[in-house]
């Protein structure tokens, strides 16, 4: 009952959330949230930073994806010590790899991208996993079981990728093709619920002059297929049937992740088969074969209640906030865009 109870709540959360995303961050004044002023020039005008709803939107998928992992492995009744020593390796890892992995692929220096970082994640996972077993789970007396934790793992990726996807919205990033230039098919079924961008400052207008254009709404398609699948996936985690979440999330999302380029027109690379594709069949043949070879976890009795409970830990709501703070920073501190500030007093109100 809890369990159903739970997954009901967080879904009823992500679908108003979702609708209202969707009706909303297209807009111009969803891609800025504040500027900073950093530098006054010679004109007596201020140079500022922009921060961006990309990076609010960022920080806070991460913090959702951190927070349903804890949950899951909470239910599994993991201690915290060994889930903050996963967790943490994850993200000295995969946070870095989002920006290199980028560079490399679209020979950019300001850009991120998550698809990159959570190939990087389910590579190492299985070895950080390991190596954190035979060290300090060998001295606590505990052991991680690798396709649970796998699991837990790409539903949380599900869920965050689900937030993240509202990030790529708001800066008109990972948009898709003008309806223009697509099939009839798709022009009559999205021609009522396509995206258009406003703002010259979104990624979308100053690197294609897509803005005011009708384009496919793929952000919002991953976001609503992400979140089925996470949904569908959590429940059969709850039902600790951990095989088949573990495949069933990383198939879908990464099969999405693969073919959903044939309807996107932004850069990602100069093949026709990018590498961001390449690393997702990779992920998905890469997880057949750990699913294949791992042995049979052993059927535990999950209740979504002991998870939500180890939240409620001095200990875990600092490294929330904490984490959401750092991402914010490194995220959305906009480098691509500027801002010329200037102040001044209001006399009537002296």
């Amino acid at each position: 009952m809890a369990n159903g109870l739970f997954v009901f709540v967080l879904a009823a959360f992500f679908i108003v959330l979702l609708r209202w995303s969707f009706k909303t961050l297209p807009g111009e004044g969803w891609q800025i949230v504040a500027s900073v002023p950093v530098f006054k020039e010679e004109s007596g005008c201020w140079r500022g930073v922009n921060l961006t709803y990309y990076g609010l939107l960022v920080a806070s998928a991460y913090d959702v994806a951190g927070v349903i992992l804890f949950i899951l492995l909470g239910t599994l009744k993991i201690p915290l010590t060994g889930i903050f020593v996963m967790v943490l390796t994850l993200l000295l890892i995969c946070v870095p790899a989002s920006r290199f992995i980028a560079k490399i692929v679209e020979k950019k220096l300001y850009t991120f991208t998550i698809g990159g970082a959570s190939f990087v994640g389910i590579l190492i996972i299985p070895w950080a996993l390991w190596l954190t077993n035979v060290t300090l789970g060998a001295r606590s007396n505990f052991h991680i079981p690798l396709v649970p934790f796998l699991a837990a793992f790409v539903i949380s990726y599900s869920f965050g990728e689900t937030i993240g996807r509202l990030a790529c919205i708001s800066f008109g990033c990972c948009y898709g093709k003008p309806l223009s230039q697509s099939h009839p098919i798709l022009r009559r079924i999205f021609d009522k619920y396509c995206f258009t961008f406003s703002g010259k400052t979104k990624k979308i207008a100053y690197e294609s002059s897509l803005d005011g254009v009708k384009v496919i709404p793929i952000q919002a398609i991953t976001s609503i297929l992400y979140l089925i699948t996470g949904i569908f996936s959590m429940l059969l985690f709850l039902q600790s049937r951990y095989i088949v979440a573990f495949i069933l999330t990383v198939v879908v999302t990464q099969a999405w992740r693969a073919f959903s380029e044939i309807f996107r027109a932004d850069y990602r690379g100069g093949r026709r088969i990018s590498v961001y594709q390449i690393m997702a069949i990779i992920s998905i043949v890469y997880s057949l074969g750990i699913g294949y070879f791992s042995p049979s976890a052993s059927v535990t009795q999950t209740d979504v209640r002991i998870g939500l409970v180890s939240l409620w830990n001095p200990s875990v709501i600092s490294f929330f906030f904490l984490l959401w703070v750092a991402i914010f920073l490194y995220t959305g501190r906009s480098t691509v865009t500027g801002s010329t500030l200037t102040f001044h007093v209001h006399r009537d109100r002296v």
